[in-house]
């Protein structure tokens, strides 16, 4: 790929900003927070199909997933958990195979009043665009939409077979993204522009979900001596994972791909309930636990330690040591994932590759970094031997409030997937109809 080609696709990208900021928008506006993502999936697959692409679009039935490795447990059955994959056929499959990874879910938006416009509403300022989803993930889903785009308005496609995945599921469990395995969806890598500041990560953490149940005894509130406050009774809980949380964070503990890195696992208790009445002792309450590891530890025995930290803080109580609390596994049961450890050759090249393309459309080197999040590379990357690139755009408060995501990055990430995809796939002629 000479020079002046490579040029050629940087101002394919650049032309088709325009529709690609547009079409970004349009993703914003869909609410897809879990259990509401059909309406986004079925407008993806018709850009697909109006792209050309084979479209595949099934529904993820959790039963045929829960023998995996990687595969976390769900409270509910899925009902109308729709993803979606795109492909465009190959004539002389001369390059190497490629996955284009995104997810279509957000988490919830919290309050409206915390938001300057409505979370739905995106709009831009400053170069910035704003909305529930523009930075995590759907400005990357775009990036990976149109680098083909751009391809395409050149006369080419990839090469090699090369998967457009619009997954579920992200944000809780993953299964999406295992989903497509489970389906038979293998390349030679994976790249997932997730929004960590055009920075390759160069590891992520994993993440245990679990949510405690703690009983109480009812009593009115005139009598609250006679009952036992079930909320009151869950704080020495976290007062006791807080602990184990500092403990899992020594220095002496930590591996070298997370020097530097001030405090890596993080936990959150991130939603508490209870109680039915405000004039009586809440006779239930239950908290959700988010924890991290590190690669390579193993989830089972991160599991027996929390609960153990649990059950020991529960021994403080007189009436938590006669009635245990219950702990219930759902969610995230997420392996960490180091692309550093991965030394082979297509895991080199591909480093290497993005790096050089990077250098390319940014004018300085790619830097790489851990990250204390976890992402679907880890399903690539430890269960089926394919080495996971995630690299994004700049964006800020994800998960919070104004998210917003910087549309020069936007732009530059695409130039440099659709770079990678012609120096990976190789490039072909799209055959005239």
């Amino acid at each position: 790929m000479d020079s002046n080609f490579r040029q050629a696709i940087l101002r394919a990208v650049d032309s088709e900003f325009d529709e690609q900021t547009n079409f970004l928008k349009e993703l914003c506006r869909f609410p897809s927070v879990r259990g509401q993502e059909q309406a986004i999936q079925h407008f993806l697959a018709d850009a697909l199909r109006s792209r050309g692409y084979e479209t595949d679009v099934w529904q993820i039935d959790a039963h045929e997933l829960e023998h995996m490795p990687g595969f976390s447990p769900v409270l509910e059955p899925y009902a109308e958990a729709l993803n979606v994959v795109g492909k465009k056929p190959t004539r002389t499959q001369m390059g190497r195979s490629l996955i284009l990874n995104g997810h279509v879910d957000v988490v919830p938006a919290g309050p409206a009043f915390m938001w300057r416009n409505p979370p739905f509403e995106p709009y831009c300022e400053g170069g910035w665009m704003y909305g529930r989803g523009a930075g995590d993930m759907k400005a990357g889903l775009t990036c990976n939409l149109f680098a083909l785009d751009a391809l395409a308005a050149l006369g080419f496609q990839p090469a090699a077979d090369c998967f457009l995945q619009f997954v579920v599921e992200e944000e809780c469990t993953g299964n999406g993204a295992l989903a497509c395995l489970q389906r038979g969806y293998t390349a030679d890598a994976a790249l997932i522009p997730e929004p960590f500041g055009e920075t390759l990560v160069s590891a992520q953490v994993g993440v245990l979900w679990l949510q405690v149940r703690v009983k109480g005894v009812p009593s009115h509130i005139a009598h609250a001596s006679a009952g036992i406050n079930a909320i009151e009774a869950a704080m020495p809980l976290i007062s006791a994972l807080r602990a184990l949380e500092a403990r899992w964070n020594d220095d002496a503990r930590r591996p070298k791909e997370f020097d530097g890195v001030d405090h890596p696992l993080n936990l959150n208790i991130g939603r508490i309930e209870g109680g039915d009445w405000p004039s009586s002792v809440p006779a239930w309450s239950t908290f959700d636990v988010r924890m991290a590891i590190y690669p390579g530890e193993d989830l089972d025995a991160a599991e027996r330690e929390l609960r153990a930290c649990i059950a020991a803080g529960a021994a403080g109580s007189d009436y938590l040591r006669e009635n245990a609390p219950e702990i219930v596994c759902h969610g995230f049961r997420a392996e960490g994932y180091s692309l550093e450890r991965d030394t082979s050759e297509p895991a080199t090249n591909a480093r290497e590759l993005l790096a050089a393309m990077h250098q390319i459309v940014s004018g300085s080197p790619m830097t790489h970094a851990p990250i204390t999040a976890t992402t679907d590379a880890r399903f690539f990357g430890l269960y089926a031997d394919i080495p996971a690139l995630v690299y994004g755009p700049v964006a800020e408060r994800i998960h919070g409030y104004d998210e917003r995501v910087l549309l020069a990055s936007v732009k530059r990430v695409t130039q440099s997937i659709a770079l990678f995809i012609a120096g990976w796939c190789g490039l072909e002629p799209i055959k005239k109809a």
